[in-house]
């Protein structure tokens, strides 16, 4: 009679402990939590903003082809956060360099502008980006300045996203 029982007991155990395998075999795994993307840092109005808080947008509005990633490059050379690149969508007249903002006085503004030999100007922003400035490239563009700042006092209170890097 115990061997009918112990017998019974494993043939259940084993039942539920093969519904239970092929549940999670079969079970999707869970979502991992959302990791953020980026960090929001302030610079206060006269404190130093630096080029490694601020990302650029370079879009290319010339013939030569590969201008908005090779600027990308030489900026991150000089410790910007790079973002969007590709070729211009904007209505703006080409230029040389042309700074697409509402605000020709914006700290990050000030401190992209100083990077370029050309003389910049600035125009109405057309084009959607995330975070950043937006920079067009037009055919006139010949490089960024050999020594170039970067770091400007801040005139106004600066929020930027710095992106979150998760190392494994």
């Amino acid at each position: 009679m115990a061997r009918t029982l112990t017998l019974i007991a494993s043939a259940v155990v084993f039942v539920i402990g093969s519904i239970a395998g092929i549940q999670m075999l079969l079970a999707k795994p869970p979502e991992p939590p959302e990791a953020a993307t980026c960090e929001t840092r302030t610079v206060a109005a006269g404190d130093k903003l630096t080029s490694n808080l601020v990302t650029v947008n370079v879009f290319n509005a010339s013939k030569k082809s590969g201008l908005a990633n090779r600027v990308n490059i030489n900026l991150q050379r000089n410790g910007f956060l790079g973002g969007e690149i590709g070729n211009s969508n904007s209505g703006a007249k080409p230029a040389p360099v042309t700074i697409l903002t509402n605000d020709a006085k914006d700290p990050r503004v000030k401190l992209v502008a100083a990077q370029f030999s050309n003389k910049v100007r600035y125009s109405v922003p057309d084009i959607a980006v995330k975070e950043g400035v937006v920079i067009v490239i037009g055919d006139g563009f010949t490089k960024l300045k050999g020594k170039s700042i970067r770091s400007v006092v801040a005139s106004t209170d600066v929020t930027t996203c710095v992106p979150v890097v998760e190392l494994p």
